[in-house]
């Protein structure tokens, strides 16, 4: 395929305002934002949102939930999404082409899930056959797009372990392994990321100079994506704690102890940039105010409680966000303006507030549409407050270490350089190239 012109970011709602970051080849001023890492970001925030509502969808689907219907709508609106971006590429043709295979992919995991439902083995079968018809269509369709830059054995090992995770996610979740569900869901975030750098990288090797010979996999993107994982992990785990909270499902548990998980990761990383007292500091502000306050408010709907909702609200929307707002402001001195972390974090926390209300409310659409605009913006805190600690400690992302970071008052400055070492690395592994390296959290079971 012949490309017609280079990718036009989808992501078009910033939340916070971006630091100055001059010209993208200069070595000597890192940035996250970079047409490669635009790129990159593009494919994370849809890929992810997808393997986010494919698994939403199934388990809404086999619980007879009412919200199953508009939550296969929003899975199907994710995926038109990503036609666009694909055709932003490879012309109309290309992304003609990619629809064409992605979609019946959607249609069949809703399938899988209603036939399990009704113990229908054919329909579960045909619809299994269906989606390892889209693993093998699509990654002959990527490695074809893209030159072979993305080998198509790589392609099809990365998809096929990504649908692995979705349908082992569900699997556990009908056999009531609610530990090993939440397990699987939190292992198939990092693989998602994985493939977003994959694609991404094979783009821009194909068509560099489509890019400005910039790199999508640089030390400043992989911290923009490392973050836009943990925040778009966050609120999807916020939203189904809170529906699940609210249903009383037997799984709520569970889902809170992944949120715990996702809480850790961040710590680790506040940890590993400004120290361990910040990393304390970010845990209880955190948890107080915001992930308590979101299961108090969901008990507190549960039991018609107006006051106390309306109190766990203002937690979230004013408590926790200027507390948080400001404690990124004081962390990354100034370069996310506090007024404008404030913003963001309320922003966070409406859309939030915004899903489950209109959940209980009935209004599915509503909460769905609610929740992608949510989802969305996890990107646009990834890229700004990353943004903000790459312009704080430029020589920390030049991909290049040198030995000592500077104190900010935050904690031990070279305690911090080494956890920062080990957190990039880290990293690196966890995202780099879905089905080649990946971080696995338990040994996946294949399909019968």
């Amino acid at each position: 395929m012949k490309m017609k012109k280079w990718l036009a970011p989808v992501l078009g709602l910033v939340l916070i305002v971006s630091p100055a970051t001059g010209a993208y080849a200069a070595e000597t001023a890192p940035t996250v934002k970079t047409p490669a890492s635009d790129l990159r970001a593009t494919f994370d925030y849809l890929l992810s949102e997808h393997y986010a509502l494919a698994v939403d969808t199934m388990i809404k689907t086999y619980d007879g939930n009412k919200a199953a219907p508009e939550a296969a709508k929003a899975l199907d609106q994710n995926a038109k999404d990503m036609e666009p971006a694909i055709a932003s590429i490879y012309g109309e043709e290309g992304g003609k082409q990619f629809e064409a295979i992605f979609a019946p992919h959607n249609a069949a995991t809703d399938d899988y899930a209603q036939a399990v439902k009704d113990g229908d083995k054919a329909a579960q079968d045909a619809a299994t056959k269906e989606v390892d018809k889209f693993v093998n269509d699509m990654a002959a369709f990527l490695s074809t797009a893209t030159g072979g830059k993305l080998p198509e054995a790589g392609a099809k090992q990365a998809l096929a372990e990504h649908e692995a995770d979705v349908q082992q996610v569900f699997d556990q979740y009908v056999a009531k392994d609610y530990e090993g569900a939440y397990k699987t869901y939190l292992a198939g975030f990092e693989q998602i990321f994985g493939a977003g750098k994959a694609i991404s990288g094979a783009i821009v090797a194909q068509n560099p100079d489509k890019f400005d010979n910039t790199k999508p996999d640089t030390a400043a993107a992989d911290l923009r994506s490392t973050l836009t994982m943990l925040g778009s992990e966050h609120f999807a785990l916020a939203t189904l704690s809170m529906e699940k909270g609210y249903d009383g499902d037997p799984d709520y548990d569970y889902v809170n102890w992944a949120q715990d998980q996702n809480t850790a990761a961040f710590k680790a990383a506040f940890t590993s940039i400004y120290g361990a007292d910040a990393g304390n500091q970010f845990e209880k502000l955190w948890t107080t105010n915001h992930i308590n306050a979101q299961a108090d408010l969901a008990a507190a709907t549960a039991a018609k409680n107006t006051d106390n909702e309306q109190k766990d609200k203002t937690r979230l929307t004013n408590t926790f966000a200027n507390d948080f707002g400001n404690f990124l402001a004081t962390a990354t001195d100034g370069n996310l303006p506090a007024k404008d972390a404030v913003a963001a974090v309320t922003q966070h926390e409406t859309t939030v507030t915004d899903t489950f209300d209109k959940y209980v409310s009935g209004d599915y659409a509503g909460s769905y549409a609610s929740y992608r605009e949510g989802y969305k913006l996890m990107s646009g805190i990834g890229e700004n407050l990353g943004g903000a600690i790459v312009t704080q400690f430029p020589d920390k992302f030049s991909d290049t270490m040198p030995t000592s970071m500077p104190n900010t008052g935050m904690g031990d400055g070279n305690q911090a350089n080494n956890n920062l070492a080990i957190w990039i690395s880290l990293s690196a592994i966890i995202l780099a190239g879905a089905g080649f390296i990946i971080f696995r959290q338990q040994k996946k079971q294949h399909r019968q």
